[in-house]
């Protein structure tokens, strides 16, 4: 198990490493090359993972990656959580301290100097500390996607935008939900359905209709 979860931090940092040497391109758009970096680096993994499914016992392997690669805490023990918390505690704890500088990255670059904040670091201190907690527990639980992206979302039309009460808000809301998940799916039919899919039937819709209100409060 220690070593799944240091090939996940391994890969998961090789990943972050890759996509932000290449949004260091200067002649567009930051966020826009950050955006086709993430796209580019996933093709490439996704092309590996297809790579050691193709090549893996179908009988044995195959079925263990497939399931994991969908997301399910079936075969999670109390070590596993016990390994994870001794990366993703701290991390959390860091995350903690720095949270009321999170604010301040909403503001220009020169604003923010100006208050003794350094963005770039602090932007590479969130993206580290995300990478860390995210690898560790996918190397546990395989890929349970939205969770991540609606319930941030959720915890903020309740809290605001404020992040000294919205990380932890998020952290506790996103660990309610995937217990209610898991509940569910475990309930819902006599083989358990892997997280992912409820996540997305769940999430997706949701996401769409929080884009549509945004873009459509903008207009």
């Amino acid at each position: 198990m220690a070593a799944t979860q240091g090939t996940a931090l391994l890969f998961g940092l090789l990943a972050v490493a890759v996509v932000l040497n290449l949004s260091r391109i200067k002649k567009h758009s930051e966020l826009f090359v950050l955006v086709l970096s993430g796209v580019i680096v996933k093709s490439m993994f996704d092309a590996m993972v297809s790579f050691i499914k193709y090549i893996a016992d179908p009988e044995d392997k195959l079925p263990a990656i497939t399931m994991w690669l969908m997301g399910s805490l079936a075969n999670v023990s109390y070590r596993d959580v016990a390994l994870c918390s001794v990366i993703v505690l701290p991390c959390l704890i860091i995350a903690m301290v720095l949270r009321w500088k999170m604010n301040l990255l909403s503001l220009d670059q020169e604003e923010a100097r100006s208050l003794g904040i350094n963005v770039k670091k602090l932007r590479l201190a969130a993206i580290l500390l995300s990478t860390l907690m995210t690898a560790v527990t996918v190397s546990v639980c395989g890929i349970i996607g939205w969770i991540g992206l609606v319930i941030p979302h959720i915890a903020r039309l309740f809290i605001g935008n404020d992040h000294r009460t919205l990380i932890p808000a998020s952290a506790l809301m996103g660990a309610i939900y995937l217990l209610l998940i898991d509940t569910v799916a475990r309930a819902a039919t006599a083989n358990e359905i892997p997280l992912s899919i409820l996540t997305a039937m769940i999430g997706a819709p949701f996401f769409a209709a929080l884009l549509r209100k945004t873009l459509g409060g903008r207009a």
